[in-house]
């Protein structure tokens, strides 16, 4: 990974991104998104409906492509995935989004506008280049101008996050010679709704791993990265994805297994393929979404691979959870860790569930990281972890 940048509610780019994350600010707000009425904080990206996207893809308009054309603005990116195609041919570079809801709001928005007696939608309303969950994988790959695959996972919270391991997978076979990887979901009213109907939405900005959490609080966000084979030349500045892990335990629809079977797994799985032992790993970016039983499934899952002493934290206190945005928004902030030796403490956890034994960290740490394991879990047990760390 050369290249990589993020946009979510505490910044746009990996710039101001590190800067919140070193401020311990959140970018969570009490929701006033649309026509929604719930009593809960989210993290919503300032700036996304004033984004154009180009003319000639205009019938891919929606809030969600919006977002991707937003971050692809940040970093230079677009420019350096020009770059890449130079570098290895069109042909051979692909496209791996993840995403859960894609461009639902367009859907929801055209509802509004059915014919009062047929109950038809409207004619400007285009399904396949704004709903459709592939959408943001086409956008992309016809924006930057990319002829390899084009690949859309959508598998709840780890759906970003297993893009990577796609991505690589397709690399190691000889399919393509790099990618642009990564995630994108925005806000909408199924989401918001849909959230707060399982109860699982705060009232309040999230508290992962406190000892009065009580839900989550949605946010939205863009991360991408370019990850390739190893080029000639290596940048001592680049992060490596170092190992994969992945598993699906199945135990319940919405709610994790209690022991954290599926989690547990796919962590150890991610040590095998990057060939680490547990102490190598110097931080993890927590699953952490703030709900009683996740945090609770995810640190005895944690303790029970690695013991309670290595630092970990869950950035979702700031950003919200970005649902399938957040495997690759938390890759991206765990590149950052590893370039800037800095390990988050976890914003807005005032008292740490005793109950507990993951050794979770509520203020910053500077000290040498070099090796970061970040944790996506989704609904219906799909698990994906993945392992960044230092060139050589």
């Amino acid at each position: 990974m050369q290249k990589f940048t993020a946009t979510s509610c505490i910044g746009k780019g990996a710039a101001q991104t590190f800067q919140s994350l070193t401020e311990g600010r959140s970018g969570l707000t009490h929701c006033d998104f649309e026509t929604v009425d719930i009593n809960t904080h989210i993290g919503e990206v300032p700036g996304v409906d004033a984004a154009a996207l180009p003319d000639d893809l205009r019938r891919f308009d929606c809030r969600n492509n919006r977002l991707a054309e937003l971050a692809l603005q940040q970093d230079d990116f677009y420019e350096a995935v020009q770059r890449t195609a130079a570098r290895w041919g069109r042909r051979r570079v692909g496209v791996f989004m993840g995403t859960s809801t894609a461009g639902i709001l367009q859907t929801e928005l055209a509802y509004r506008e059915r014919d009062p007696v047929s109950g038809a939608l409207p004619v400007s309303f285009e399904y396949r280049s704004t709903h459709n969950s592939f959408s943001v994988a086409d956008y992309l790959r016809q924006r930057c101008r990319l002829e390899g695959p084009a690949v859309a996972v959508s598998c709840a919270c780890a759906s970003s996050a297993k893009v990577f391991a796609s991505a690589r997978r397709m690399i190691e076979a000889g399919l393509i010679d790099a990618a642009l990887v990564g995630g994108v979901d925005s806000l909408c009213l199924t989401t918001l709704y849909g959230f707060h109907s399982l109860q699982l939405s705060s009232p309040t900005p999230c508290r992962p791993f406190d000892v009065a959490r009580d839900g989550i609080s949605v946010g939205e966000a863009a991360a991408f990265a370019l990850i390739e084979r190893l080029p000639d030349g290596i940048d001592s500045n680049s992060v490596f994805l170092l190992g994969i892990g992945e598993s699906s335990d199945a135990y319940h629809m919405s709610a994790p297994h209690p022991e954290g079977l599926g989690a547990r797994r796919a962590m150890q799985a991610a040590l095998v393929s990057a060939g680490l032992e547990p102490g190598a790993i110097d931080y993890i970016n927590l699953h952490g979404t703030g709900t009683p039983s996740n945090d609770r499934s995810e640190s005895r899952a944690v303790v029970s691979v690695f013991g309670p002493t290595i630092p970990c934290s869950s950035t979702k206190g700031a950003t919200g959870h970005t649902l399938g945005a957040a495997g690759a928004l938390e890759a991206v902030i765990s590149a950052l860790c590893v370039q800037h030796d800095f390990m988050p403490g976890g914003v807005h956890t005032n008292e740490i569930d005793p109950t507990l034994m993951a050794h979770y960290i509520r203020e910053n740490r500077r000290a040498p990281v070099a090796h970061v394991l970040s944790n996506s879990f989704g609904f219906g047990g799909t698990n994906c972890s993945l392992i960044f760390g230092r060139a050589g």
